[in-house]
């Protein structure tokens, strides 16, 4: 596969990990309010074709997972603070599923985009295992094909608040995030 466009290099400081975990809407809309968060891009991870499209992967055909891109400062906000966030706003122990949202594209995964970060995701992932008496079902896995979604989908919940969708599942899980990880919320972070 080489499809996976390289995100914008680096900067000094700067870290990068792709995390799966239902609709990209709702990750998205919590991981841009996260102080040390630098950008968040909604895209699809880890599938069988090139440049696959929001209906391609709605579809199931492709194998790919929604997903978000979280570029961040680790200096201000640890993987290990963004991974217990992720743990927090999904649920980790159904398999291809987050509420109503069925298909392989909604599973929970971690793709990591350097071999570094794989000790302190496993920490991580056990202190899930426990904390859900062994059922988490989160892969974790390299990033590998990753596409960017469709405009439209980029900053989805600031832009659409009133769709039903995101007025009773993403804003919840935003509200659970500010409730439960204050210390974590960005100063200009909108309500």
């Amino acid at each position: 596969m080489t499809t996976t466009p390289n995100p914008a290099p680096l900067g000094p400081g700067e870290d990068l990990i792709t995390l799966g975990g239902g609709c990209f809407w709702c990750t998205e809309a919590v991981f841009l309010r996260v102080k040390g968060v630098l950008s968040v891009e909604s895209g699809y991870t880890n599938g069988e074709i090139e440049r696959p499209n929001y209906e391609q992967v709605c579809g199931g055909r492709t194998g790919h997972a929604e997903v978000v891109r979280v570029r961040f400062d680790p200096k201000v906000v640890s993987l290990t603070d963004l991974l217990q966030v992720f743990f927090t706003i999904h649920d980790p122990t159904t398999l291809n599923r987050q509420g109503a949202d069925v298909g392989t594209q909604y599973r929970s995964g971690i793709y990591y985009t350097r071999p570094e970060q794989l000790a302190e995701i496993r920490q991580v992932v056990d202190e899930a295992q426990r904390a859900h008496g062994g059922k988490v079902v989160t892969e974790v896995q390299p990033e590998q094909n990753y596409w960017p979604a469709e405009a439209y989908h980029q900053d989805y919940f600031a832009n659409h608040p009133e769709q039903g969708y995101c007025a009773f599942v993403v804003a919840p899980k935003v509200d659970k995030f500010l409730l439960k990880f204050r210390e974590l919320v960005k100063s200009d972070s909108p309500a």
